[in-house]
Order: structure tokens, then sequence, then C-alpha cells
């Protein structure tokens, strides 16, 4: 069990950021009234943002748990955000104790509270990299210390990329990270869409920019390109709420309305 020493941290309240915001939108407290006020702008757009980010954290326990699973015993975390227990490593390590996971994240406050992913079982290893997710060399560098790019590592990106616009490199993102990783590793994606709401999505982009921020939400068709060349697990890209929900238990929502995120799994051959 190793990571970085925490005692230095410097967290900027002047702007909010999108992990303490989703820490706010689960109901936690390691969040600034920046990015409550902030949050409280999208539940105006949009009332469910508690609903997207509770279905959002779901898929991401089930996915983790059907690769578990299927045998996999890495997984690389971007975007981790602030620990919210049950953590990725826990649900992994539910299944599989001998299971190793590396978490990457660019938010310090998730720095200081990284002791909380790395309360590995005995068999297995968590690691913490403070990095950029801009920078996949980096990561895969430091990641390469506690996993083994010989053997099948699950990358998960849940809702990250609707942070990075095209022009900023959101394909070749992807297309970095997962091309050093052997055949068998997996894919595992969530993303925000305006599909159905685009007036809404247009509107929260806007308020993104206007706080110095990126926000690119994607139609089905845009999401699904991010698996151009993988082959994609059953039930292939879908809403977020019906992934595979028979690995989870439900979240209960409000209304009927589909909670507009989208979702997929998908192996590299």
């Amino acid at each position: 069990m190793t990571g970085p020493d925490p005692t230095a941290v410097v967290i900027d309240t002047s702007k909010p950021h999108p992990a303490r915001m989703y820490d706010w939108f689960l109901g936690g407290k390691d969040n600034y009234p920046v990015d409550e006020e902030m949050a409280k702008e999208l539940l105006a757009l949009d009332s469910r943002g508690r609903d997207m980010a509770r279905v959002n954290r779901a898929f991401m326990h089930r996915a983790t748990r059907g690769l578990a699973e299927r045998g996999i015993r890495q997984f690389l975390d971007i975007g981790t955000g602030i620990p919210t227990e049950p953590n990725l490593h826990q649900i992994a390590q539910q299944t599989a104790p001998d299971a190793r996971i590396v978490y990457c994240d660019n938010d310090p406050i998730v720095l200081a509270h990284a002791e909380a992913l790395l309360r590995s079982t005995p068999q297995g290893t968590t690691d913490y990299i403070q990095a950029d997710a801009r920078e996949p060399a980096a990561i895969l560098e430091q990641a390469g210390k506690t996993l083994d790019f010989t053997k099948p590592v699950a990358l998960s990106l849940v809702a990250l990329l609707h942070f990075v616009d095209d022009e900023d490199g959101a394909h070749e993102l992807v297309t970095s990270l997962m091309e050093p990783l052997p055949s068998g590793s997996y894919l595992v994606l969530s993303h925000v869409t305006g599909d159905f709401f685009p007036e809404g999505a247009i509107k929260a982009r806007e308020m993104y920019r206007a706080k110095g921020l990126t926000l690119r939400p994607r139609t089905r068709d845009e999401f699904a390109e991010f698996f151009n060349g993988f082959e994609l697990l059953e039930p292939g890209v879908s809403l977020a709420a019906d992934w595979r929900p028979e690995l989870g238990e439900a979240v209960p929502v409000t209304g009927d309305a589909p909670i507009p995120g989208y979702a997929g799994v998908a192996r590299k051959a």
C-alpha cells in the first residue's frame, strides 16, 4: 500500500471543481460553497442531478463487480473523485481479494482523502496517483509501478470524458491509455448526454464555460465512437441505469424520464 503524502495539500476554492460538485450531489461533506452554488444552479436546469450522480456511481459498482467476476484482477480508475464508500477497490476486492487498483485524480482534495483509497485487503494492493487525465504517459508510467501491463487491466473513465472536449483530445486520450494495455483488457465509460434535453445541455455547457470549466455532453452516437475498435459487452451502449441491472441493487430515481447518461464496457480483442 503506497501513495503520495497529502500533508501539504493546497485546495483552490475560488472556482467549482467537478469532483467536489459530484461529492455534493452524493450528499458528501468534502465540498465548498462555490461547489454547492454551481451544483444548485445545475439542479435548477435539471432537478434530478442527485439521481444522475447516484445512477452513475451504481453503474461503476456494477461494471467493476462484473469485470471482477470475469477474472479481471487489475483496475486503473482515472477521475476517481472524492472517496465515497464503497469505493471501486472495495467492490473489486469483495469478489477478488487479490485485486490491484490504482486511482488517479487531479483535485488536491482527493489527495487529502487518499488514505481512504489505500485501505486494501491484505492480499491485494491499492495506490493513488495525483495527475491530470490529459497526461496519459505520466499516468501509465506511475501506474506501472503497481499494475502489471502484461496482464489485462480494466480502465475506468467514469463520468470523465464529458469534461474533455474533442479539440482537447478526448479520443486521443482513450487511445493513448488503451494502446499499451494487453488483449483482454477492458474499457469502462459513462458519459452525460443532451439527447433528452438539448436546451438544458447547452445552458449547462455555458455555465461551465463561464466558470472556466469544460463540459461536453455527447449524443449516443458520439459516445459510442469511444468504443471503436473494441468489443462491446452486452447490452452495448445503453443508458447507465439500464446497464446490467442484475449486477447490483436498483437506484430509486425521481419520475419516469430517462436519466441522461450513457454507459458501456468493452473488451480489447
